[in-house]
């Protein structure tokens, strides 16, 4: 009987890791996939503080046209 109970205790706790580190690696993949959306880089929430500014003005092109 001793042993029985050892090995439930040991199985338990084996549950118990294996809760602690699912929800480790969802609350890691949650702040990744939350790192990832558009705009929230500075902490703005719909994009409009961009540091970089736009990437094409619209101008003439940098190079003359070829002939």
């Amino acid at each position: 009987m001793f042993e029985y109970e050892i090995d439930r205790m040991n199985h338990a706790q084996l549950v118990r890791e294996a809760a602690a580190r699912r929800l480790s690696r969802e609350a890691a993949a949650s702040a990744d996939r939350e790192s990832r959306r558009p705009g929230r880089r500075d902490g703005s929430r719909d994009g409009r503080r961009d540091t970089e500014g736009p990437v094409d003005d619209g101008g003439p092109g940098r190079f003359a046209r070829a002939a």
